[in-house]
C-alpha cells in the first residue's frame, strides 16, 4: 500500500508527462513541414506566389525543375491554352519537313463556324502555314487552329487523337482533349502541371518565339480587309524577356495563361488556370517569374558537343564509341548556394554488344549535392555502331594475340 502523499505525486507526475505528451504530439506535423522546407531549400513553397489562381506551376524550362506550384493536378477546363498542343504538333510537322510554312491552307465551312475568338476566315479561304500560325498563337483564332488541323490530320476528330497521343506518349496523367481549340466541350481538360510540361515541349521548337512572342502584326496586309493581329498575352510587351506562350478564357475555365520569359540565362515557364481577371493573372504570373529570377540561377555540367566520356563496344566495326553532350545538361541552384558540393558521375556499363542504334539509350549522368542526386540525365548514342563482320573480328582476334603490353 501507498501512503496518501506518495500517490498523489505520483498522479500529479503522471498528469504532467500525459500533458506534454500531447503538447509534443500536436506540434509535431508543424514541426516536420518546418524540416521539410529546409531540407529541400525551397523557400516558395511557404509562400504563395499565385493567391488568385485556382490552379499554379512554375517551372525553369531548360531542367524541368518544379520551383512552386498549387493544386498543380486538378483538372481543370484549359479554355485556349489547348492550343499549345496544336502549336506543338505543327511544329512538329514543320521540323519534320511533313508541312512548310508557305503550304496553303484551305478554310472548311466547319473551320469558318467557330465562334469565340477568331481571325474571321470564310470557307473557301486560303492561308499559308505560316499565317496561319500567327492567328493562332497571336489571336487565339478557334477557326485557325480547326483549319490547321485539318490540314495535318484530315479532319479535327483525327488530330485530337494526334493531341491525346502526344499526351501520352510525354507521359501526362491530367489530361484528355476533346477539340483542338479549348471551346467547352465534355471530356475536355488538362492540368497546370501538364500545361507546363506541354509548354515546355513546345519550347524546344525555337520557331515558335516568332509567333508568340510577336505583340503585333497584320493578316491579309495588302488585300482589301486587313486583319490587325493584337497579341492576346500583354506580356510579351510589358514584362522583360517573356515572350509567349497562350491566354485562355471561358465563363468555365476563368483567366488562364501559360507564360514564358528568358533572363540571365534562365527561361521561366509559368501556368495560371481559373484567375478572377487579367489583371490579377499578369500580375501573379509577373511575381512568380520575378521569384525564379531572382531567387535562382543555372549552373552548367556540359555544353552541348562536349565529350563527357567514352564506351568499350563489344564485336563492332569501332571499339570505342566517344559520348558527347548531345544538349546542355544543366542544373538549377538558389543563388548563395556555393557550386562546391556539385558533382557529376557517368554510369555506364562496362561495355555494349553491337550493334548499337543511334539514339540508343547507353547510359545516365547524375549530378548530386553533397550526397543527394539532385538530377538525372539520359545519355544516348551520337552515332551508330554496326556489328563487324566475321573477318574484321577474325583479324583483331588474331592481332591482340601477338600485341605485347
Amino acid at each position: 500500500m501507498f501512503r496518501r502523499g506518495t500517490t498523489l505525486r505520483k498522479i500529479r507526475y503522471m498528469t504532467l508527462v500525459l500533458c506534454m505528451a500531447v503538447s509534443v504530439l500536436g506540434a509535431a506535423p508543424g514541426a516536420f513541414a518546418e524540416e521539410k522546407a529546409k531540407s529541400t531549400g525551397n523557400t516558395a513553397a511557404a509562400v504563395d506566389l499565385a493567391p488568385g489562381a485556382r490552379s499554379a506551376i512554375l517551372m525553369d524550362a531548360g531542367t524541368g525543375t518544379i520551383i512552386y506550384e498549387k493544386n498543380s493536378h486538378d483538372k481543370l477546363p484549359p479554355a485556349s491554352i489547348t492550343k499549345i498542343m496544336t502549336m506543338l504538333l505543327t511544329v512538329e510537322a514543320l521540323d519534320e519537313g511533313r508541312l512548310q510554312l508557305t503550304d496553303k491552307v484551305r478554310t472548311s465551312e466547319y473551320a469558318a463556324s467557330m465562334g469565340g475568338s477568331q481571325i474571321f476566315l470564310e470557307p473557301g479561304e486560303e492561308m499559308t502555314v505560316d499565317e496561319m500560325l500567327k492567328g493562332i498563337a497571336m489571336a487565339s483564332g478557334n477557326d485557325a487552329s480547326v483549319a490547321m488541323a485539318e490540314k495535318i490530320a484530315g479532319s479535327e476528330s483525327a488530330f485530337v487523337d494526334m493531341m491525346n497521343s502526344k499526351a501520352e506518349a510525354l507521359g501526362l496523367k491530367d489530361t484528355h482533349f476533346a477539340n483542338c481549340n479549348g471551346l467547352p466541350a465534355a471530356n475536355h481538360y488538362s492540368s497546370a502541371h501538364d500545361i507546363a510540361v506541354i509548354s515546355r515541349e513546345l519550347l524546344k521548337h525555337e520557331r515558335i518565339i516568332k509567333y508568340t512572342g510577336s505583340y503585333q502584326d497584320y493578316l491579309r496586309k495588302d488585300s482589301a480587309k486587313p486583319f490587325w493581329l493584337v497579341n492576346t498575352n500583354k506580356l510579351v510587351r510589358f514584362y522583360t524577356g517573356a515572350d509567349g506562350l497562350k491566354t485562355g478564357y471561358t465563363s468555365e475555365a476563368k483567366f488562364c495563361l501559360s507564360a514564358t520569359a528568358a533572363r540571365d540565362g534562365l527561361r521561366a515557364v509559368a501556368v495560371v488556370l481559373g484567375e478572377p481577371n487579367t489583371k490579377t493573372r499578369n500580375s501573379e504570373v509577373s511575381g512568380m517569374f520575378d521569384y525564379l529570377f531572382s531567387q535562382y540561377k543555372m549552373h552548367t555540367i556540359y555544353k552541348a558537343g562536349d565529350t563527357i566520356g567514352t564506351l568499350n563496344i563489344e564485336k563492332g566495326v569501332k571499339k570505342v564509341l566517344p559520348i558527347t553532350a548531345k544538349e546542355t545538361y544543366s542544373v538549377l541552384l538558389k543563388k548563395g548556394i556555393t557550386q562546391e558540393g556539385i558533382r557529376n558521375e557517368l554510369v555506364l556499363p562496362d561495355s555494349v554488344k553491337a550493334p548499337i542504334t543511334a539514339d540508343q539509350t547507353i547510359g545516365k549522368l547524375v549530378v548530386y549535392q553533397g550526397t543527394s542526386v539532385i538530377k538525372e540525365y539520359e545519355l544516348k548514342a551520337g552515332e551508330a555502331v554496326p556489328k563487324a563482320g566475321w573477318w574484321k573480328l577474325f583479324k583483331r582476334t588474331t592481332g591482340s594475340l601477338f600485341t605485347v603490353d
